[in-house]
């Protein structure tokens, strides 16, 4: 391996969530953490008038050195992805890697996390409104350094065939609420209900258990309807909600199994060495397992293998 791919996969495992041991990455992923959370502060209170008016010039900084500190972490992001590639790379592969990496969902994150800041000096016409709500979006880079997000497409993932039935059955709630609440409504109504994409707006808020209660029906076969579209959207919505719960707990029983497996086999030897320690720590910082958990896994097999 080359010097230049030495560098290039270093750099790589230092962007990266770090692994066990390896300070340095750790570090600079706290720092980036704490830069995000940082931002969207800033941001947050650069909404507020008089508290802009005040700090407009410590809003300014902070805005200049993240915008810095991102880009660089972006343009280092592009550089080391070819270094994901396993096997020999040439140029070919590693533009197809970087364009991969800059059209993936952590590559546009990063992308609209900066962008706002050169729109705004290249057209300084633009809403700026637009621009510091599209900042908010560096939330997102946070998915770098935690699973959650992965974790929901992945639970949504296994259970889509489920998934896609309830919100199937949804669609046609929602579709027919707003249908026959608009020909219930339509003419009576002083305001509301003139038209059926207004009623999608009213059958949204009452499936989803909402309830603003800023539109309501006036008839009584409008508040029939109501009724029942009430009744059924709690139900789906509960389906909804179960199927992601339930996918949750089996990937979290999943887990466990796999961790559970990794520490039989680490105890062949009826021991956990250096090594062995590490690779299930860097198991269990993957999963998102407490060390209190993975403790507790851990002490079971060695019981179990101790009754044998």
């Amino acid at each position: 391996m080359s010097k230049y791919q030495e560098v290039q996969n270093r750099l790589n495992q230092i962007l990266e969530r770090a692994d066990v041991g390896d300070r340095v990455s750790r570090r600079i992923d706290l720092f980036l953490t704490a830069l995000v959370i940082a931002n969207i502060i800033s941001i947050t209170l650069e909404s507020v008038t008089h508290i802009y008016a005040e700090y407009k010039t410590l809003f300014t900084w902070i805005e200049i050195i993240s915008v810095g500190i991102f880009t660089v972490e972006y343009l280092c992001r592009v550089w080391v992805a070819p270094s994901k590639i396993s096997g020999p790379c040439n140029f070919a592969d590693a533009c197809k890697a970087r364009a991969k990496y800059m059209l993936s969902f952590s590559g546009l994150v990063d992308l609209l996390s900066i962008l706002p800041f050169y729109l705004r000096a290249f057209f300084p016409y633009l809403d700026l409104r637009i621009l510091r709500a599209l900042r908010l979006l560096r939330i997102l880079k946070l998915s770098h350094y935690n699973s959650a997000m992965e974790d929901l497409f992945e639970a949504i993932n296994e259970e889509r065939r489920s998934f896609y039935a309830a919100s199937y059955l949804f669609a046609i709630l929602f579709i027919l609420s707003s249908t026959l609440m608009y020909f219930a409504e339509y003419r009576t109504h002083p305001t509301g209900f003139q038209s059926i994409p207004d009623s999608m707006y009213w059958a949204l808020i009452t499936l989803t258990t909402v309830g603003y209660g800023d539109i309501t029906p006036i008839t009584v076969a409008g508040k029939l309807i109501a009724v029942g579209s009430a009744i059924l959207g709690v139900i789906v919505v509960a389906l909804i909600t179960g199927i992601v719960a339930s996918s949750f707990n089996s990937q979290l029983e999943r887990r466990n199994i796999i961790f559970e497996d990794q520490v039989r086999k680490a105890l062949l030897d009826g021991i956990l060495d250096h090594t062995e320690k590490a690779d299930l720590e860097r198991l269990r910082k993957q999963f998102g397992m407490t060390k209190r958990r993975a403790d507790a896994l851990i002490h079971q097999v060695q019981n179990m293998r101790a009754k044998k």
